[in-house]
Order: C-alpha cells, then sequence, then structure tokens
C-alpha cells in the first residue's frame, strides 16, 4: 500500500491519472444509473488491466502474472461475519501521524479541527489512536501527552459505512 500524506493527491500520481483516465473512458455523465457507470468501469479495468500495453508490450496482468489471484476466494456472504471492529481499531493504533498545529490551536484528522492548544501552534505533534477508550490523544516529539478527545468518528457502524471523514458542504 502507499499511504498519501492528507490532501496530497500528488504523491500517488499513477493513481490520480488512473483515476482521471476512468472518468474520461467511462463518461459518468451520460451514464443512466449507477450500475451503468459501475459496468463500464468493470470493462475499462479490465481493459486496463488486461489489454492496455504496460510494459515490454505485455498489459500488467501478464508482466505482473502473480497478482491474478491471491490464492483465496472471495466469499462475500461471510464478509459480514469475518469483519471485526477490534481487529480495525487494533490496527488504527499502530500508527503515529505527525501534524502541525494551526495559529487556532487546532490539528486535522479526518477533515476535522482537533483542538490541541494555541501554546502549541505551529509544533508539530503526534496524532494516535487509543482503542482501549476510542480517543484520539496527542503527544510532543518527546512522547508527552498534550491532550485526549473521544474519537466519535471512529465506530464499527461509521467505518462499514464509509463514513469516517468529515466533508465539508
Amino acid at each position: 500500500m502507499h499511504w498519501n500524506s492528507p490532501r496530497s493527491p500528488q504523491e500517488n500520481g499513477v493513481v490520480e491519472r488512473s483515476q482521471g483516465t476512468s472518468s474520461r473512458w467511462c463518461e459518468p455523465g451520460t451514464c443512466a444509473t449507477a450500475e451503468e457507470l459501475q459496468g463500464r468501469l468493470d470493462r475499462m479495468d479490465a481493459l486496463h488491466r488486461e489489454v492496455y500495453p504496460y510494459r515490454e508490450r505485455l498489459s500488467r496482468m501478464s508482466y505482473f502474472p502473480g497478482l491474478a489471484h491471491s490464492g483465496r476466494p472471495y466469499a462475500g456472504d461471510s464478509e459480514a461475519s469475518l469483519w471485526q471492529w477490534s481487529r480495525v481499531a487494533d490496527h488504527l493504533s499502530t500508527y503515529a501521524l505527525i501534524r502541525r498545529v494551526d495559529r487556532s490551536g487546532l490539528v486535522s484528522v479526518y477533515n476535522r479541527g482537533r483542538y490541541v492548544g494555541k501554546i502549541h501552534q505551529g509544533k508539530d505533534v503526534y496524532v494516535m489512536y487509543d482503542p482501549e477508550c476510542n480517543e484520539w490523544y496527542f503527544s510532543d516529539r518527546e512522547g508527552r501527552q498534550l491532550r485526549r478527545q473521544p474519537a466519535d468518528e471512529l465506530s464499527r457502524e461509521r467505518v462499514v459505512g464509509l463514513d469516517v471523514t468529515h466533508r465539508y458542504k
């Protein structure tokens, strides 16, 4: 996986360009339904992966044959029973992200301003997730805790519903 910095799509230009290509090839505005658009996207993805030349005049599928299948069949019926919030929360707790405190004393986490304190403006702080308390905690470079706040945007329902990131209107 490649993790981009927040609001920095240029860090993964290949994916961004691919999405632009998808939009041009599939013409989403001319689709009558979401199903029609999905069909076009599926055909475009297959064409791009299986036909379109990548390297040495081979398609991506031919150039990277080992990526054709993970070896494990997808079982959509059992996905809901296998998905565990505790595993997601534990995984999130392995990250320590650096954010710069703005003039108002805020840092951005999932497009939400989180108050750390005006006294810390201009400083880089670490943002971490505590799955036991479902809280964000903020610390300085020396590891001193600055503040804790509820991580209201993180729950099983919100993650499954893809409703974690705040969307500005």
